[in-house]
């Protein structure tokens, strides 16, 4: 039986990323490199047999249009010419703008919910999606607000540095602390968790055994989504280079039992784990 393929993607590298800037939930596009980095990926992910049928994307601009170039690779026709400027960096709209692949998103998405800056957690997400037709069979995307990055409230966007010159107190206090501490605006260390927990709860609900399904994130959130997906009561610290893979094999028709096959290895297996191999040395 072929199990459940899961793998989790970080996006490529971001201008953001580039300018070392905290991001969170701010709207940064990919840099120059972080193309080439994604179009290296998807040239990987084809030549292995990869062959999703279901995607799960941030909504953020950064692992949108990271999808989009990797879904490139797979699909009969070509992305629309408008889709192929927002990869090339010459988009400059709103979030609703880039999120359906094909065109108008009015009638998938409720654009306040998309560009909401701080993602609440007890409440309905929005989860549009579209479907797309390769040689292989239909692949669908869907746009996940739990896999969004950190909301880091009065950070976002800034260096270290300009939040040093902005904010020294706040600065100074998380330089001589180990324990989390507030910043204001920012999203809490459970309501991260209580997001990832719904993801992993909903992707294990709706997928089986035979699948290969695509998780694409960000560096921080993605510690939280995996620790939660091995069942930790803790979340630990993960490195994970842009366009790095980790990927998981499950028996979803084992995955309840609650006896010794727990600890049966050949059931649940890491794969790979922050491989990005596929961008060599350079």
């Amino acid at each position: 039986m072929k199990p459940l393929k899961l793998l989790f993607v970080r996006h490529a590298q971001s201008i953001g990323n580039q300018q070392k800037r905290m991001q969170g939930q701010g709207e940064f596009e990919l840099s120059d490199e972080g193309k080439h980095q994604a179009e290296k990926l998807a040239q990987r992910l084809f030549n292995e047999g990869w062959r999703p049928s279901y995607i799960y994307t941030s909504p953020l601009k950064r692992t949108v249009q990271t999808t989009e170039i990797l879904l490139a690779r797979f699909l009969i026709d070509p992305l629309p010419s408008n889709i192929s400027d927002l990869i090339d960096g010459e988009g400059d709209g709103p979030i609703e703008k880039l999120v359906p692949l094909t065109g108008d998103a009015s009638h998938l998405v409720e654009p306040d919910r998309i560009s909401e800056p701080h993602l609440p957690t007890e409440v309905a997400l929005a989860h549009p999606t579209q479907t797309f037709q390769t040689r292989d069979g239909d692949i669908t995307v869907e746009y996940a607000d739990e896999l969004q990055e950190h909301q880091n409230g009065i950070f976002q966007g800034l260096t270290w540095a300009e939040a040093r010159e902005k904010y020294p107190d706040l600065c100074h206090t998380l330089e001589s602390s180990p324990d989390w501490i507030p910043i204001p605006g920012a999203e809490s260390l459970q309501a991260a968790r209580n997001r990832s927990h719904q993801f992993i709860q909903r992707l294990l609900d709706r997928h089986t055994n035979g699948e290969q399904i695509w998780i694409i994130t960000h560096s921080w959130i993605v510690q939280h989504l995996i620790s939660e997906l091995m069942g930790c009561d803790r979340s630990w610290r993960l490195h994970a280079h842009n366009t790095a893979l980790f990927e998981f094999w499950i028996d979803r028709s084992r995955w309840q039992r609650t006896d010794q096959n727990r600890f049966n290895t050949d059931l649940w297996q890491i794969r790979r784990f922050n491989d990005y191999s596929h961008l060599g040395n350079g």
